[in-house]
């Protein structure tokens, strides 16, 4: 949908009245002051800064496309909704990230290829460099970015007044003009905006042939309006064999950086893959046994995932919001609602287009620089699909609420709860898999091909730079990995796999991170990110290389109604 058209259907809202409407909670609003804005003026121009000339191509442009002739009539009006659906939350992800008016922001760029960097970091600050600032006249970027007032910082927050709702993922905190604290839920601080977009839900929910997909698309409609997600999450636990999936809402908190509490607006408009599917089908009903056997004390692992989980193969043929921010997801392990998971498990999603785009254009290049000759034909796209899926899979294992009442694991640990979580996929994804050649139950390929590509996958990753979740999470990896021997690098710059020391490594790693999430302990993983959350100056000269090949560091994206025919 057109900016233009979005407007006149907000303009035409506005005007209608409400009567029939739901109110949304807390509507008796105290006077609320924006938030703040860049000190420079909409009609100054900007520039990059000289040390981001060779910034402006680190990205691979795909096209995002696929068959779409066995859907019918119906099915494919439904998608052009969704698109719609999701353009509105691209939109407000601009509002949650950067404060400044997107078509402003970006008209003040003369640059076609600096405005096209800006667009896709959705702001002046480089989401694969640590957010540091590449436009003239910009500061650093807010670590709770439009979430939170600019002046609060983690003391206030933990002692804000009574009703304030401070560590909701469904609210904005502002000041009012007393300079007391106000939370305003986001059913209300973007109320025009998510009256469309649920709109375009239920309209879409009207089209689609199977009741559970509708059912989950008119719950999803009212939860944008009333910030209550829970019973949308379950009914898209329900939803199970629809060719056309949806995810859309604000859902993950990695873009407050503050807290980690508040959740971005984001959405993937997704395609299944059938035959791919179907390969996948068996491995959720290994999660119990592995439960079991993870290498922590039992007390760590009393919480049963969920046996009502699915894993499913899909082309994406949409990205919005903040999935489409900088780096690119290429895989989805949702809800993460925690009471969800325990009773219903989670969906993982691969998204197989992405991945296999990621693959051929960075993944294997990156293996043909860093990785000994002799090791290069390990590094595989199967096991690269096994490792990301089994990374997502590995989500449901271990605990969500921690053994001293500390609450869950995310409020125990604050702003570093993402990273370690992510961390915990990527190393109990390689412990999975591991296993499960040991069962049989995995019997393409070796496992050498994880192992190697595993490691490849590092060195992508790592790219990422440091600040975000995924990238301390990669660097507390390879650090550990490091020290214990897992790899080795040769006088040459090149890196071999040690397959014994890394699954010790493996299994060590793992230990230290349920024993951190279980206890809630957030001085102790505070320390591990401090002193191994940072990339040393060997691996930054051989990432350096990388660059000199020019190899990309990740894909953006052709997409939309017009790509696909719509």
């Amino acid at each position: 949908m057109k900016k233009t058209t979005i407007a006149l259907c907000i303009a035409a809202l506005t005007t209608l009245s409400a009567c029939n409407d739901k109110t949304p909670p807390n509507t008796a609003a105290p006077v609320e002051k924006a938030a703040e804005v860049p000190t420079t003026k909409a009609s100054e121009k900007h520039t990059l800064l000289p040390a981001f000339n060779q910034r402006l191509d680190i990205y691979q442009e795909v096209t995002l496309n696929t068959d779409l002739s066995h859907l019918s009539v119906n099915q494919k009006q439904m998608l052009a909704k969704l698109i719609d659906a999701s353009v509105i939350m691209d939109d407000l992800f601009w509002k949650q990230a950067f404060s400044q008016d997107k078509t402003q922001f970006l008209s003040s760029i003369d640059n076609e290829k600096v405005r096209e960097f800006a667009r896709i970091n959705y702001g002046p600050w480089d989401r694969l460099d640590a957010d540091k600032v590449f436009l003239n006249d910009y500061q650093e970027k807010q670590l709770g970015a439009q979430f939170y007032p600019s002046d609060i910082d983690k003391a206030e927050l933990e002692t804000t007044a009574a009703g304030v709702d401070s560590k909701g993922l469904y609210s904005v905190l502002r000041r009012d003009d007393s300079g007391n604290l106000i939370s305003i839920p986001y059913s209300r601080a973007y109320q025009d905006e998510l009256r469309i977009a649920s709109k375009l839900l239920l309209e879409a929910a009207a089209l689609a042939d199977d009741k559970e997909f509708a059912n989950y698309l008119t719950m999803r409609s009212k939860a944008l309006l009333t910030d209550d997600y829970q019973a949308s999450d379950f009914a898209w636990m329900d939803m199970k064999n629809n060719p056309i999936d949806v995810v859309i809402g604000p859902i993950e908190t990695y873009e407050d950086q503050l807290v980690g509490y508040r959740a971005a607006f984001e959405a993937y408009v997704l395609v299944k893959d059938l035959a791919w599917s179907e390969r996948l089908a068996k491995f959720a009903s290994f999660l119990p046994a592995l439960q079991k056997g993870l290498p922590v004390d039992a007390k760590f692992k009393q919480e049963m995932p969920g046996t009502d989980a699915d894993l499913n193969a899909y082309d994406v043929i949409y990205y919005a919001g903040h999935s489409n921010a900088g780096g690119k997801t290429i895989a989805i392990n949702l809800p993460n609602d925690e009471r969800v998971q325990l009773e219903k498990g989670t969906r993982r999603l691969q998204l197989k287009n992405a991945m296999q785009a990621k693959f051929e254009h960075i993944l294997d290049p990156i293996a043909k620089v860093l990785i000994t000759p002799e090791q290069q034909k390990h590094v595989t796209f199967d096991a690269f699909f096994a490792n990301t899926m089994f990374h997502e899979v590995a989500h449901g294992l271990g605990i969500k609420n921690t053994i001293n009442g500390k609450g869950t694991v995310r409020q125990a640990l604050k702003e570093h709860a993402s990273a370690l979580e992510e961390g915990k996929a990527d190393i109990l994804g390689l412990y999975m898999i591991t296993e499960l050649f040991k069962q049989g139950e995995i019997s393409e390929g070796v496992v050498e091909d994880n192992y190697v590509t595993f490691m490849a996958g590092i060195f992508r990753s790592v790219r990422f730079g440091a600040s975000s979740a995924h990238g301390k999470a990669n660097m507390v990896r390879f650090n550990y990995f490091q020290q214990a021997g897992a790899f080795e690098r040769n006088s040459a710059g090149l890196y071999k796999v040690n397959i014994e020391k890394m699954s010790e490594a493996m299994t060590s790693l793992s230990n230290l991170i349920l024993t951190i999430q279980g206890t809630g302990d957030y001085a102790k993983v505070d320390q591990l990110i401090k002193d191994q959350g940072m990339i040393k100056q060997e691996l930054a000269d051989d990432l350096d290389k990388l660059s000199k090949a020019n190899i990309p560091v990740d894909i953006t994206f052709k997409q939309g109604k017009e790509v696909l025919g719509l």
